[in-house]
């Protein structure tokens, strides 16, 4: 039978109802808005006109940005960062986390100490851009002159998400990996078949980490790549903006959309490949963060 709500618990109920709509509103409208601006006419936009629906709609904004092949080249460059980017790091953080949970690896609580102590404490930006440069230089000495592969591998280390794995892979019965090394199974062979089977929604939260990570990068992309057919979106919609922004550029400015509107346009793109994933990642997200945020 089910129990009548008491006045208390329904008026809570009826606050949390509508604060989280609002709340959802809020985080929506940025996104909605964005999309109006984006197909809205140019005075509309250029007037302030768009607060919940569009004015004098078009689509010229959308048109012309497909048609230009530098934003196909960075979006490709976006795709080839966040797809190579993730598996690098993702199988730096796999080997570090497993290696990590083992209480027999030697220097154990030290290793633990200085991931830890890189959280606490940050080289700062200079250090780390000579170091950038350095495994720069490292790479054209190997022949690799795309820069996009310096994104990929010099920034694919990352220690709160190797702490999450950590934590996942302790939680890991003993009792199964000891039955699999009975049976003959090889230190790889239990971490790919008992390890990463039993922890699959942290890593599933902390691919999506990563991806969103390298899908969203822009400062240390518009700083180390010099070649514009290397840039990745972002570094594209900020050039794209700085034009826009440039009297001398936008002084012929003869188009049916507003400057404005190209711009969104860009980001409304950018931004539709992670809410096609982010659904389908979005159940292992709350159990993947317990299982990795909390150890006993």
């Amino acid at each position: 039978m089910k129990r009548k709500l008491e006045i208390s618990e329904l008026i809570f109920k009826i606050i949390s109802y509508i604060f989280l709509t609002v709340f959802a509103i809020c985080c929506l409208y940025p996104f909605l808005y964005a999309v109006f601006s984006a197909i809205s006419g140019r005075e509309a936009v250029e007037y302030g006109q768009i607060i919940l629906f569009p004015k004098d709609i078009q689509f010229e904004a959308f048109k012309k940005m497909f048609l230009d092949n530098m934003f196909w080249n960075s979006y490709t460059n976006t795709l080839f960062v966040t797809f190579y980017g993730t598996l690098w790091a993702m199988g730096v953080a796999i080997l570090g986390g497993y290696a990590l949970s083992k209480k027999r690896l030697l220097f154990r609580k030290t290793f633990n100490f200085f991931l830890v102590f890189t959280m606490w404490f940050s080289a700062g930006i200079i250090p780390q851009y000579r170091n950038y440069l350095s495994t720069q230089d490292v790479f054209q000495s190997m022949g690799i002159t795309d820069d996009k592969w310096l994104v990929v591998i010099a920034m694919g280390m990352a220690a709160m998400n190797i702490i999450l794995l950590r934590n996942a892979f302790e939680g890991v019965p003993s009792e199964i990996e000891e039955a699999a090394i009975v049976d003959g199974a090889t230190e790889m062979q239990v971490l790919t078949n008992v390890y990463i089977p039993m922890s699959k929604s942290t890593i599933a939260t902390v691919a999506l980490f990563f991806a969103i990570s390298r899908w969203n990068g822009y400062f240390w992309a518009r700083r180390m790549i010099s070649n514009l057919n290397e840039h990745p979106l972002q570094v594209f919609i900020r050039l794209k903006l700085e034009q826009f922004q440039d009297p001398d550029q936008m002084a012929g400015w003869k188009e049916v959309y507003a400057s404005d509107s190209a711009i969104y346009a860009l980001i409304v793109c950018a931004i539709i490949p992670i809410l096609i994933i982010y659904p389908f990642i979005q159940k292992y997200f709350a159990k993947g963060v317990n299982m990795g945020g909390v150890k006993e």
